[in-house]
C-alpha cells in the first residue's frame, strides 16, 4: 500500500485545553519546516473540557489536523494504540499535548530515522517541574521494570518516539488490553537508538497521571514483561515455610527438653501477623496476573470512537469504511 502521508504525529489529549493552542502551533511550525505531507492525528480520551472542539476547529480549518473521539475515558496507552492504528505516514511520531516533551526534537527524530534506524526514542536526563519523589519512583521503577524482564527497555524514556512503518504494522498485531506501550516498543525489537534531552514543566494543566494511574502503569510493566514476581512470591512462601518448621522445632525442644514453655500471647500474635499479612501479598500478586488473564478473555475491544475528524473509520486489522468530515 503506498502511503501519501509522510510522517503522522501522535497526540493523546485530555482536558487539554489551556495548552493545546500552543501544542498545535508548535507542532506545525516543526512539521512544516520538513517540506513533506503531514497528518497531526489527535485522540481525544475522554475529555471533559473543551479540548475536541477545539480539535474540530483546527480541523475544518487545517485537512491536516484529524481527530479520533472516544466515547470515554479508556487511558493513555490505549490513546495512543488507536493513534497507532490509525495512523498513515511511514514514519510515526508518538508526543504528549502537555509540551513537556519538546515537538522541535521531532527534527533530530526523522534525521535519525533517514539514517536507518526504525525506532528513535527521547531519552530524559533531566526532569524539570517533577517532585523528588516522583523522579526517585521513576528512576526505580524502570530499573527495577529493566533487571525483571529479558526485554531491553531502555530506562529514563517515555512514549515519546518516532517509529518506522514497519514498526507500527507490528504493534497494530498485537491484541494486549493492559498496555505497556512503550515495552511494547522494545519487545518488537528493530534498529533503535535513543536522543537525549531535557524534559520541561508543564506548560499549562495539571498532570493527567496522579499516583493511582502511575501505579497501575507500573504493574502493567512489571506484569506484562515479567512473571519474575509470581517467582518471587514462590521464593518468598518457601522461606517462610522453612522459618515456620525452625521455630516449630524450637517451641519444641524448649519444651521437651528444657521444660520451659512459650509464655505471652504477644509474640505468637505478632508472628501470626507477620505469616498472614505475606499470604495475603503472595496471593495479591497472583491476583495481579489473573486479572490480567481474566481482561485479556472478555475480548472486548480496545476502545469506542464516538466520532471522527478528517480520517476514515477502520477496525483494528486496518480495514477502511466510511470517511468522516
Amino acid at each position: 500500500m503506498t502511503h501519501t502521508v509522510r510522517y503522522s504525529v501522535v497526540i493523546p489529549v485530555y482536558n487539554e485545553e489551556s495548552v493545546i493552542h500552543e501544542t498545535y502551533r508548535r507542532l506545525q511550525a516543526v512539521m512544516e519546516t520538513t517540506g513533506e505531507t503531514y497528518e497531526l492525528l489527535f485522540v481525544n480520551d475522554g475529555s471533559q473540557d473543551h479540548t475536541a472542539a477545539i480539535i474540530k476547529e483546527y480541523s475544518a480549518m487545517n485537512s491536516s489536523v484529524k481527530l479520533i473521539d472516544f466515547s470515554r475515558n479508556f487511558g493513555h496507552q490505549i490513546a495512543i494504540t488507536a493513534g497507532m492504528d490509525y495512523a498513515s505516514g511511514d514514519a510515526i511520531v508518538v508526543i504528549d499535548a502537555d509540551l513537556q516533551d519538546p515537538p522541535e526534537l521531532i527534527l533530530e527524530m526523522i534525521e535519525k530515522w533517514k539514517e536507518g534506524y526504525e525506532v528513535v526514542y527521547a531519552k530524559r536526563i533531566q526532569r524539570k517541574g517533577e517532585t523528588f519523589f516522583k523522579q526517585q519512583t521513576a528512576a526505580w521503577f524502570y530499573r527495577v521494570l529493566r533487571a525483571s524482564t529479558d526485554v531491553d527497555i531502555p530506562v529514563d524514556t517515555g512514549d515519546f518516539r518516532l517509529i518506522d512503518r514497519r514498526v507500527c504494522d507490528e504493534m497494530k498485531r498485537i491484541q494486549e488490553k493492559n498496555r505497556f506501550v512503550r515495552g511494547l516498543f522494545s519487545w518488537v525489537g528493530f534498529r533503535q537508538t535513543a536522543i537525549e534531552y531535557v524534559r520541561d514543566e508543564r506548560a499549562a494543566g495539571e498532570t493527567k497521571y496522579p499516583l493511582k494511574k502511575m501505579v497501575k502503569l507500573s504493574l502493567d510493566g512489571l506484569t506484562t514483561f515479567s512473571y519474575k514476581p509470581l517467582k518471587l512470591a514462590g521464593y518468598m512462601g518457601a522461606l517462610l515455610s522453612i522459618i515456620g518448621f525452625v521455630y516449630m522445632f524450637m517451641v519444641l525442644y524448649q519444651k521437651l527438653f528444657l521444660g520451659n514453655t512459650v509464655e505471652g500471647w504477644a509474640s505468637l500474635i505478632i508472628i501470626q501477623l507477620f505469616f498472614s499479612g505475606m499470604i495475603l501479598i503472595l496471593l495479591g500478586i497472583v491476583g495481579e496476573y489473573i486479572g490480567r488473564i481474566y481482561d485479556e478473555t472478555k475480548n472486548r475491544p480496545l476502545y469506542i470512537v464516538r466520532d471522527y475528524h478528517g480520517l476514515e473509520r477502520k477496525d483494528r486489522a486496518g480495514m477502511s469504511s466510511v470517511m468522516h468530515e
